[in-house]
């Protein structure tokens, strides 16, 4: 059995402890929850009392330096994750990063070849690039049901322009980082690596983007894909690949629930619910603890190359939007 610690004590933090402690009731994780780090020891205590936690920590470093911890997830804002990620990796601890994975891809680069270095497990905590849905879409782009994939649409958005990590700068804010990396995941696993990319925003007061539009295009293929996302209103979540011979409908990129494929008549020809999930979480803490026992130091859902291509993709739509962050 893995020891899994929790860095962060928030709402994220507490759906994977929820998604631990429901694997085990299932018999068939291969984590346990050891330990969970906060800057409050009150926090942790409480946090560790309603999840079950071996031992709750007041501090972060008071997690690095347990012989007994194995895996660290990071569950923090992403301005504090190339620290944190770093400090673990440097204690010889596997860790599982929440996205963003870092602020920029240089933060990346210098956080996989640590990993390296020290031959320990590091993964990006991108969700829908482990579930079974991802591979469920692929299959079904694949079949050839729509004929051939031409254009791409995806947008993610919620109404929380009011939570301060999203309107700082110095907290490295903005909708790109906390709900366009969906988006771009997207249309990235339909289609590929883009040729161009072009991109749009509105900002706030601070100079951080509240809603973004980001298109993609392929220049021998001829395919596009047209992104947004916003912290300004709610969304439908919707993604679309659009073929020659008709259209797929995903339901929520954030958490994909159901495909639907529509013929060029628009009439319904297939339907593929989600198969049933815990939180959506299991697939990536059972893919870490599998590469850990196999000893690999990336996961083959989300390896390295990718998590540095997504932040190099990002640094580069923010060049395009001017958003540039006070500590970069």
């Amino acid at each position: 059995m893995i020891n899994l610690a929790i860095i962060g004590a928030g709402s994220i933090a507490a759906v994977l402890a929820k998604t631990i402690v429901m694997m085990n009731s299932r018999g068939d994780s291969k984590v346990k929850l050891y330990a969970v780090g906060s800057r409050s020891k009150e926090k942790s205590e409480y946090f560790s009392k309603e999840y079950g936690a071996i031992k709750a920590y007041g501090s972060y470093d008071e997690v690095y330096n347990d012989p007994e911890v194995d895996l660290v997830y990071i569950a923090t804002p992403h301005n504090f994750h190339y620290e944190q990620v770093k400090k673990a990796l440097e204690h010889k601890k596997h860790v599982l990063c929440e996205k963003a994975f870092t602020i920029n891809a240089k933060q990346a680069q210098e956080l996989c070849d640590l990993a390296k270095e020290n031959n320990v497990l590091l993964c990006e905590a991108i969700w829908t690039r482990y579930q079974p849905m991802r591979q469920i879409i692929n299959d079904v782009v694949a079949s050839g049901i729509i004929g051939v994939p031409m254009m791409v649409t995806a947008n993610l958005s919620y109404s929380m322009a009011h939570k301060e990590r999203l309107q700082k700068p110095e907290l490295a804010g903005g909708a790109l980082l906390d709900v366009g990396i969906y988006a771009l995941n997207f249309a990235n696993m339909v289609l590929g690596d883009p040729d161009y990319v072009e991109a749009l925003c509105i900002k706030n007061s601070l100079g951080v983007d509240m809603s973004d539009s980001v298109t993609f295009t392929y220049e021998k293929t001829g395919q596009m894909a047209v992104l947004c996302a916003s912290a300004l209103a709610v969304s439908d979540r919707y993604g679309m690949i659009h073929g020659t011979n008709g259209f797929i409908q995903v339901e929520n990129i954030n958490n994909p629930q159901k495909l639907t494929v529509f013929d060029k008549e628009y009439k319904v020809v297939k339907e593929i619910n989600c198969p049933e999930q815990l939180t959506g979480y299991e697939y990536e803490l059972t893919e870490c603890a599998e590469c850990i026992e196999k000893g690999l130091i990336e996961c083959p859902s989300m390896p390295h190359e990718r998590t540095i291509y997504m932040m190099n993709l990002m640094d580069s739509i923010r060049a395009q939007l001017a958003v540039k962050y006070p500590f970069e």
